[in-house]
């Protein structure tokens, strides 16, 4: 069943459209990835989806509801919450302090506590660095943090924007079983990634995007599989 549907999306900057009427869906416990260039409109559908940019036309509907009538606060209290690109991370507060700012929709303090521990049973290198500010983390903790103050919200649909952006190899392998992880405890994730091999190696589905338009969909293995997307975005092999 679809938690999240994509009806008819039309987005611009002005007088430059973004996004040309898209149409997809996420089923309730998926990880759905959208791959494409750079432009292709990714960033600009989550942007949507969290409520940050007003749709032309289309609709967004999130569990029955239609998100583009609803302010990207609520957005986010109804349970979905983004991993931006870029991390976006508060670098002069601590770890904690980041923490407690995803948090910000929770009142009840045992719970917030709960999530932290959640958060840190998954990224241990937070709970040693929790007092330390944000902007002194390497690029790699400061991701794991963009991550954990997003589970911090208790999502129910996790939007991640290039998770492994200038990460070493070896952490974006630790980020990618990091998500697949997130998802087998109940999280629907989509997920943006230009890493279309890492990307196809956690999602069910995918749908590519090429300026402003949805060119194919269809599972990982059939996108893999496609000479299209082999050639664009896997090196052709």
């Amino acid at each position: 069943m679809a938690l999240l549907n994509i009806e008819d999306l039309v987005v611009s900057y002005g007088a430059i459209r973004a996004l040309h009427g898209i149409s997809f869906h996420v089923d309730e416990g998926e990880v759905v990835t959208l791959i494409g260039a750079n432009g292709a409109g990714k960033s600009t559908t989550l942007r949507a989806i969290s409520g940050l940019l007003p749709p032309d036309r289309g609709r967004i509907m999130y569990d029955g509801t239609d998100l583009t009538r609803v302010g990207a606060d609520m957005i986010v209290r109804m349970g979905v919450v983004q991993v931006p690109e870029g991390r976006k991370i508060f670098a002069p507060l601590t770890v904690r302090e980041n923490l407690e700012m995803g948090a910000f929709t929770i009142r009840d303090p045992a719970k917030i506590e709960e999530s932290m521990e959640q958060v840190f049973h998954l990224f241990p290198r937070l709970k040693e660095r929790i007092e330390q500010t944000g902007g002194t983390l390497s690029g790699g903790e400061q991701q794991m943090l963009a991550v954990a103050r997003a589970l911090m919200g208790r999502p129910r649909l996790l939007l991640m924007d290039e998770p492994s952006m200038g990460l070493a190899p070896i952490l974006v392998e630790e980020i990618f079983s990091t998500i697949e992880q997130i998802n087998q405890q109940g999280v629907t994730i989509l997920l943006v990634e230009q890493n279309a091999h890492m990307a196809f190696s956690v999602a069910n589905r995918g749908y590519v995007l090429e300026t402003g338009v949805v060119q194919l969909e269809g599972t990982s293995t059939e996108l893999r599989e496609n000479p299209q997307v082999r050639q664009a975005y896997l090196g052709g092999d």
